[in-house]
């Protein structure tokens, strides 16, 4: 009989998985599966259990939100293991989700996860640590694990939007060294996103056009900061809408870069705290990650 571990994250979203566990273990289980359920007990929790127990199961399936899915693959890949990853989106966001099409109710989402069709997908390295779609640094990016748990599952993305409202008095650049494809960028920064998805807090626009999630390439965005408010006034229409342009928005595809602050800076990984550095090598290991969609 096939082996499935279902671990879940009992917080997330609107921490309204449990009423559904019964009708995700019976479809898992008319699909073909012996399935072994393991709530996360705290942070950090889920990328331990995936490391320790992936290799005994032929398919992992999580549940939760962006956050939940990279402790999982983190887990998968620090065990250099390879085995088909289910995702059921029950967070505030669900970039990645949106990003390879999964349904979004829980129920159709189990059917997917246990279903046969997959796409290989790539995934970034952050020094020694993984992401699945995003690595970002400056304003607001602390915003995501900043938001308290709560008020996520009671106002979802609107709890976001609050919480940035409160940054803005804030708001700092950052004097960075950036080395790509030859190119070395040296300027204050207010922002900077490296990403994989057409998705970003919710923001289709954010990544900018043709994406693709297989090519080995990460879609950048740096904000310079402005000298002025005009310069200001740009900044978020340009973001929103490429056709608009601005000096102070920098666009460019890679697959690997090389990030220097003069001191530690602290960056999300997934919607999730990912640690102070001053040194980020940030690359792009094409094809690395096999998900059920």
């Amino acid at each position: 009989m096939k082996t499935l571990l279902f671990i879940y994250n009992p917080r997330a979203g609107k921490g309204s998985i449990g009423t559904h566990l019964g009708d995700i273990i019976d479809t898992f289980t008319k699909k073909g599966y012996r399935v072994t359920v393991y709530p996360t007990q705290c942070p950090g929790d889920g990328e331990v259990i995936a490391r320790q127990w992936s290799a005994d199961y032929d398919r992992v399936v999580c549940a939760g939100g962006d956050g939940t899915l990279d402790e999982i693959v983190t887990g998968i890949m620090s065990a250099g293991v390879k085995v088909p990853i289910g995702y059921l989106p029950t967070g505030s966001t669900n970039d990645f989700a949106r990003s390879i099409g999964l349904p979004r109710t829980v129920k159709r989402a189990a059917v997917t996860a246990s279903g046969d069709r997959t796409f290989i997908c790539d995934l970034g390295k952050f020094n020694s640590r993984f992401f699945v779609y995003v690595a970002a640094f400056g304003l607001f990016t602390d915003v995501t694990y900043e938001t308290d748990q709560n008020l996520k599952n009671l106002f979802g993305y609107t709890a976001y939007l609050a919480e940035c409202v409160k940054k803005l008095p804030s708001i700092r650049s950052i004097p960075l060294r950036i080395s790509y494809d030859g190119n070395v960028l040296s300027d204050n920064f207010l922002v900077g996103l490296v990403t994989n998805s057409d998705s970003v807090g919710g923001i289709k626009a954010l990544p900018g056009p043709d994406v693709k999630l297989n090519d080995g390439i990460f879609e950048v965005m740096l904000v310079r900061a402005p000298d002025n408010i005009r310069e200001f006034n740009l900044i978020a229409p340009a973001i929103l809408d490429r056709r608009i342009k601005s000096d102070n928005v920098i666009c460019f595809k890679c697959s690997k870069l090389f990030i220097e602050s003069d001191e530690p800076i602290p960056w999300n990984l997934d919607g999730e705290f990912g640690g102070m550095v001053d040194r980020a090598q940030i690359e792009n290991i094409r094809e690395a990650a096999e998900f059920v969609v």
